[in-house]
């Protein structure tokens, strides 16, 4: 049996469930619109704004629960210019609703709220300045979540139906947000406004914010499953003829990715691609943009073999997020696997789509040297746990593609992905549901295969001892029921068959002269151990 659970979880406080479950003053209204209106100063670091939100009420009026992160303050929230009654219990604020409110009714309560951040402080913003001295801004709130700098439910199971983003910066900054430009308008106080739209349902934490004065555009489009999708990317203006040419790999990206996951899920938004002062962030229909025009991750092949030096890591891992973790997003963000396994997984898919096959291989072989098995990859649920080791980005995607071995039939496993992302198309989703999803599809019970890797911190183990004419073989460091396929050698030959072992030994015939003749196909995540002197 599997052993290799972690042993020590961090302890959670009052403060982590409020942020991290559906609490009384959450669950009886569902988030439908929100209305953001923010005016940054980078001179001080500080903000002011509001967030009108309108809500379907679901059952039973009681205070409305508000997420708002220190430093940041609200200042008062009223209903059509009359104040409500508001309490505080640390980063929450709970808004008294006017009554009475009727279920299935639609009202709209905003929150008007400020802050400075000062050094030393937690802050998603990069207070910045590009090379030519221009003060450049932007907001990145993964994991800090979006309460960090505007008040709304920062709850990953609800996420609104559309938004407005009105951003105010100094001039002559730039402002880039996410969704469509509707306008542009200039202040008296030498400022100016920028409002985005976003039209469909939007991940909380892909709200962003991106200015800088030296902002320059160029559009492209790509015909695509989902009909004409403008691309437009936004690069910094002495970086547009290097971008003009790295962004081409969007072309290619979506060829790849559509083919196997579907259509582009935000065709009314569009698609932007926006140099930021970091990395990058998968900031829906806004992906922010930082690998400084470099191939792979920053100059380097993460997966050690050479073919991700092939394209850029940002362009493909948080375009990938589009998909999943944007149109497909975990309901609590213990399943954040949900969304960085399978994005760190179309990486390996981009390299077999330009690479092929074997290339896709080593790419996923190389990416296990990153792998620390030193905790779960699937957290705590309602406490807002996200587990500290990256394993699952590296274990993730190394699990997906184990999967796709056992499942054996590309068709088959296409057909899946695909149907993921038209079955759960715009919906939050528990792990659970994806998991019953790909079993029930594949016709193949991988329940006990997705907690092996999901729940244990044990690689399974295929324990086995050769004689002249057998193999005698078995699974141990497993969970209960796991009876995972894998294609080994069984002769001189040196080609794979497949086998079938569970935690019993079983034994079949083979001609290997060597236990160095015997090895498991690299596309399955395993382990081996020889058995001195002959199995039970």
């Amino acid at each position: 049996m599997a052993t290799g659970l972690s042993a020590q979880r961090p302890r959670f406080t009052h403060a982590d469930t409020l942020r991290g479950s559906d609490t009384p003053e959450r669950a009886w209204w569902d988030v439908i619109f929100y209305d953001l209106h923010v005016q940054v100063n980078p001179a001080d670091s500080s903000i002011r704004g509001s967030n009108a939100v309108t809500y379907r009420v679901l059952g039973p009026a009681r205070e409305l629960q508000i997420d708002l992160q220190p430093p940041l303050e609200l200042d008062r929230a009223e209903e059509g210019g009359r104040a409500l009654a508001v309490r505080r219990d640390g980063a929450a604020y709970f808004v008294a609703p006017p009554l009475p409110q009727g279920i299935g009714e639609e009202r709209t309560v905003t929150v008007h709220y400020h802050g400075r951040w000062r050094a030393g402080d937690s802050s998603p913003f990069y207070w910045t300045t590009d090379s030519l001295g221009a003060p450049w801004i932007a907001t990145s709130d993964e994991p800090l979540g979006a309460s960090s700098w505007w008040p709304l439910k920062d709850f990953a199971a609800d996420e609104p139906d559309s938004q407005r983003i009105a951003i105010t910066v100094p001039d002559p900054m730039v402002e880039v947000s996410n969704g469509r430009l509707r306008s542009t308008r200039h202040n008296e106080d030498g400022t100016t406004t920028y409002e985005w739209f976003v039209t469909e349902p939007i991940n909380s934490y892909d709200v962003a914010i991106n200015a800088d004065r030296n902002y320059a555009r160029f559009d492209d489009s790509y015909d695509g499953e989902g009909g004409r999708l403008s691309l437009t990317f936004w690069p910094l203006a002495y970086h547009v003829d290097t971008a003009k040419a790295q962004f081409r790999q969007t072309r290619s990206m979506f060829a790849c990715f559509e083919g196997w996951f579907g259509p582009y899920p935000w065709y009314a938004d569009g698609y932007q691609l926006i140099e930021a002062p970091f990395l990058g962030m998968e900031h829906q229909s806004g992906i922010a943009y930082g690998n400084r025009y470099l191939p792979g991750y920053l100059g380097r092949d993460l997966s050690g073999t050479g073919v991700g030096l092939l394209w850029d890591y940002i362009i493909i891992h948080e375009s990938a997020h589009e998909w999943w973790g944007n149109s497909i997003s975990a309901r609590d963000h213990a399943d954040m696997w949900l969304h960085e396994g399978f994005a760190m997984y179309a990486e390996g898919l981009y390299t077999e789509c330009q690479q092929g096959k074997d290339a896709e291989t080593r790419y996923f072989v190389g990416l296990r040297g990153h792998i620390r098995n030193d905790e779960p990859i699937i957290g705590r649920y309602g406490v807002d746990d996200v587990p500290d080791s990256q394993d699952r980005y590296y274990k993730g995607a190394n699990m997906l593609h184990t999967v796709r071995q056992i499942i054996d039939d590309d068709a088959t496993w296409r057909r899946i992905l695909r149907g993921a992302n038209a079955t759960f198309r715009h919906q939050t989703v528990w792990g659970a549901q994806i998991i019953d999803y790909v079993s029930r599809e594949a016709g193949i019970d991988l329940h006990p295969v997705f907690a092996q890797y999901l729940t244990t911190t044990d690689i399974p183990v295929l324990e086995y001892a050769l004689s002249p004419t057998t193999l005698t073989y078995r699974w141990t460091h497993v969970v209960e029921g796991f009876a995972m396929p894998v294609r080994v050698t069984l002769d001189e030959a040196g080609g794979y068959a497949l086998i079938r072992p569970t935690a019993a030994w079983q034994t079949i015939p083979a001609h290997l002269r060597s236990a160095s003749d015997f090895r498991v196909d690299p596309n399955f995540y395993v382990q081996t151990k020889p058995v001195g002197g002959g199995a039970p």
